[in-house]
């Protein structure tokens, strides 16, 4: 009897030792995983995030150009979007966006006849990154951000200017909150059945 008692006991530690490390190993994979929240310095300049790359890929454009007079089509930039995934978890099942929610823009140049391709265009090298933010610490609730382009590309950046245009723009041309979901087909649908959609889309 003595003997089963402690081999119980010895199986009863060993298994108290399997649950501690588990929680030690979840207790610093969760500390090494970097926070999907807007960073700052200086209170409002924006950290561009490291790994936006990571984050949920929403949509592409080729050469899309919002002036009224479009710059050259024979050589059209890619604009690629992308957004934190808690905040796109959170539309998916809302049609709106939480706070804190970042969107990243990375412009790219596109390029044709490369390798076996012999038409159609391919993204190539990096030129540019812009950023939006939902942020209830600024008096418009979001703000705009420009890292930059090519070899200029920066760290961090200062928010927009209201009178930049980007706040006027966003206000009357998106069709969800201040984001251009219109665009984003999988998405548009989710707002259509949420009813999150501003009238005219």
């Amino acid at each position: 009897m003595r003997k089963i008692a402690l081999t119980a006991a010895a199986l009863a530690y060993i298994a108290a030792t399997v649950v501690v490390a588990g929680q030690q190993r979840a207790a610093s994979t969760a500390v090494a995983q970097p926070s999907e929240a807007p960073r700052y310095t200086n209170g409002s300049n924006l950290i561009r995030p490291a790994d936006y790359r990571e984050w949920v890929f929403i949509s592409s454009g080729l050469g899309m150009d919002y002036t009224p007079t479009p710059g050259a089509k024979d050589s059209p930039s890619f604009g690629n979007v992308f957004v934190n995934p808690s905040s796109y978890r959170e539309f998916m099942k809302t049609g709106k966006w939480p706070d804190k929610t970042t969107f990243v823009l990375e412009f790219r140049a596109s390029t044709s006849e490369g390798s076996i391709n012999k038409a159609g265009r391919f993204q190539a090298q990096l030129v540019g990154v812009e950023a939006e933010v939902k942020d209830s610490k600024f008096p418009d609730g979001w703000a705009f951000f420009n890292f930059g382009r090519g070899a200029a590309l920066t760290d961090t950046a200062a928010p927009l200017p209201v009178d930049a245009g980007c706040v006027e723009c966003h206000t009357k041309n998106t069709a969800v909150e201040r984001t251009f979901v219109q665009f984003y087909p999988t998405l548009l649908d989710v707002a259509h059945k949420m009813k999150t959609v501003k009238p005219g889309f």
